[in-house]
């Protein structure tokens, strides 16, 4: 199996380093093209795998093929390399907004498509991957991409509707974490700790917290109750939250980045 991105960012770097990592795709077996010098270097110096001049160069070579370019620039590759295509080849893609159909169209009715939303977490090797397939991507292939986004993190295979809301969730929602993490170590330095110490409580009390829910299956409310003691600080810390609209906030925050996804 030959696995090739086009596009080389932050996220696709992720992706890539955790793909080789695994050992399931040797380095020799992966290629990557990106539209600067530098990244081209770093392709081949950093993660040691083959860069490719062109787009199309990556999809003459890939058995599997990752979109990972933004958006906006989407449109413009398909129609580049639309013409490169070959029967079999699967088309994973890591844009918001862009539906299987309209991915299908650009790349032939005929295209196994693969749309996936993953996030920044899988730079250390956590990341959230939501995952949709269309009707020609096989059993066997739809568990394939989901071995190659398990590299990285953690990976669900969902409906499409779903796939705008996972944006607001897990897709968009690391900036909302780090910017509660930031406020906190704000606090905390605000009563005299000192910066690098308050970011390290307040970090690793966020991920002591989700490790908790995950490997107790409680519900969250529950595991808030059980920190909030009766005439405790705990509970004088939820009342000013909720005062302040904090869970409306949130709710409304990623109401409003589902609809930023589906206009995209």
């Amino acid at each position: 199996m030959k696995i090739g991105f086009i596009g080389c960012g932050n996220m696709a770097t992720a992706m890539l380093k955790g793909i080789l990592k695994s050992g399931e795709v040797e380095a020799s077996d992966m290629i990557a093209s990106a539209k600067s010098d530098k990244t081209r270097e770093k392709i081949e110096k950093e993660l040691g795998i083959q860069k490719a001049d062109t787009n199309a160069q990556v999809v003459d070579f890939a058995d599997v093929v990752f979109l990972a370019v933004k958006p906006q620039f989407l449109e413009g590759v398909l129609d580049e390399i639309k013409g490169s295509v070959k029967e079999g080849q699967i088309f994973i893609s890591i844009a918001p907004g862009k539906t299987l159909q309209w991915l299908g169209e650009h790349l032939g009715e005929n295209t196994k498509v693969i749309r996936t939303m993953p996030n920044t977490p899988a730079m250390v090797g956590e990341g959230m991957t939501a995952l949709c397939v269309n009707e020609l991507v096989t059993e066997e292939e739809t568990a394939l991409a989901v071995k190659l986004c398990d590299t990285f993190g953690k990976t669900e295979v969902i409906p499409e509707h779903l796939m705008d809301a996972v944006v607001g969730v897990s897709g968009s929602s690391p900036a909302y974490v780090f910017m509660f993490l930031e406020a906190m170590a704000d606090a905390a330095v605000a009563d005299g700790m000192p910066r690098a110490q308050a970011y390290k409580f307040a970090a690793q009390s966020v991920l002591g917290s989700a490790k908790l829910m995950l490997e107790t299956g409680k519900h969250p409310g529950e595991l808030k109750d059980m920190v909030c003691s009766p005439a405790g600080t705990t509970i004088q810390a939820v009342r000013v939250l909720e005062e302040k609209g904090f869970r409306s906030a949130v709710i409304e925050a990623q109401t409003e980045c589902v609809k930023k996804a589906k206009g995209m």
